[in-house]
C-alpha cells in the first residue's frame, strides 16, 4: 500500500517505514504530524475522490532535521562596478511513514445507491 501526500507545495510518493526529507515542518523530533492524501493505492484499489479519500490519512514521526545542499549565485553588471554574491541552504525536516490508513471510505456502488436514494 502506497499514498501519495502534498507537503510544502510539493508531492511525495511514501510507503510505511519510508525516511523522506520535506520542507521544513514546525515541529520538534519525535512529534507526530499527520497529513491528508491526495492518493491512496492498496493492491488494484486506487482511492483518489475526494469522498473516497474521507477518514483516510498519512501519520509520520519527526526523525530529525537536514540541511540541503550549498547553492551559490554570483550577479554583475559590466562597466558599472555592481557586483552581488549570495548563497542559500534549504532547511529540511526528515520523517518517517509509521502509517498509512484507508478511513471509513466508501465503495463506488454503495456511493452510487446513497445518492439516488
Amino acid at each position: 500500500m502506497y499514498a501519495v501526500i502534498r507537503t510544502g507545495g510539493k508531492q511525495y510518493k511514501v510507503a510505511e517505514g519510508q525516511r523522506l526529507d520535506v520542507e521544513q515542518l514546525g515541529a520538534a523530533r519525535g512529534d507526530q504530524v499527520s497529513f491528508t492524501p491526495i492518493m491512496l493505492v492498496d493492491g488494484e484499489t486506487v482511492l483518489a475522490a475526494p469522498a473516497d479519500l474521507e477518514g483516510a490519512g498519512v501519520t509520520a514521526t519527526v526523525v530529525g532535521e537536514a540541511k540541503g545542499p550549498k547553492i551559490t549565485g554570483f550577479t554583475y553588471k559590466p562597466k558599472s562596478n555592481s557586483r552581488r554574491r549570495w548563497g542559500h541552504r534549504q532547511h529540511y525536516t526528515t520523517i518517517e511513514i509509521t502509517g498509512i490508513s484507508r478511513g471509513g471510505s466508501r465503495s463506488r456502488a454503495s456511493a452510487g445507491a446513497a445518492g439516488e436514494a
